[in-house]
């Protein structure tokens, strides 16, 4: 197996609920349980069972499967995930604090424990599940950190949310997000401004063209991270 596949396979196996780490890695690769099903040829109330913690830990094999088929799946789709998860780069820890999921959290739950306000693409938080968020300090970002070292912001996978501090309007984290985007074709499915009060309509007018969730919150990082901290991958 490759690089990432045993980094698949060994999440899982290693996991204390290897069910919630399967539907992580499903959702993560945008694959529904019926189309898993009958790639792996078994029932979707199997992939429910697994994934609810029903029936019994899958076995190496079964995670061999799963791990192939949903590289199979995604080649066939243009292997645009395969692509982006097997990027290689050195998170810069001094600009962007990145932490990852065990299992997916659906933006309006997101949105609830960290306080927030959405201020742009309401809509959409209902619809958005992440794997992970990251602190940014968007002076850093701005001053230090080249546009093609962007992706390191993205963790494991784009589908997260962006928290930038030391914000004054949000113009500027808005702008960095959108110019990320054509530097490294990813976005992330949620950005929240933390400790802002008015945010200057150009962030408003970004987010909504990039139909991305923006969200302010005031309450501390402190109590951010203690908020989601059993979201994260031990």
């Amino acid at each position: 197996m490759e690089k990432l596949e045993l980094t698949i396979a060994g999440e899982i196996a290693l996991s204390k609920e290897p069910g919630k780490a399967l539907k992580k890695w499903r959702e993560i690769f945008g694959i529904s349980q019926i189309e898993l099903s009958k790639a792996l040829s078994i029932s979707p109330s199997t992939i429910s069972d697994y994934e609810g913690g029903r029936r019994q830990s899958p076995g190496i094999g079964v995670v061999k499967r799963f791990v192939e088929i949903i590289m199979k799946i995604d080649s066939e789709k243009g292997g645009a995930i395969t692509q982006q998860l097997q990027k290689e780069f050195t998170p810069r820890k001094s600009v962007f604090d990145t932490k990852e999921f065990s299992d997916a959290l659906d933006g309006l739950k997101f949105a609830e424990m960290i306080d927030a306000k959405c201020i742009a693409n309401k809509n959409k938080l209902k619809e958005i599940k992440i794997f992970g968020y990251t602190i940014i300090d968007s002076l850093k970002v701005i001053i230090d950190v080249p546009v093609n070292e962007y992706m390191s912001m993205y963790g494991k996978t784009p589908q997260r949310a962006l928290i930038f501090l030391q914000v004054e309007t949000g113009r500027s984290p808005m702008i960095a997000v959108k110019i990320g985007r054509f530097s490294t074709d990813m976005k992330p499915s949620i950005v929240v401004l933390h400790g802002i009060g008015k945010v200057d309509p150009v962030a408003v007018k970004i987010a909504e063209s990039e139909k991305i969730p923006l969200l302010t919150t005031n309450i501390s990082i402190e109590k951010i991270k203690e908020a989601l901290k059993k979201f994260e991958v031990a």
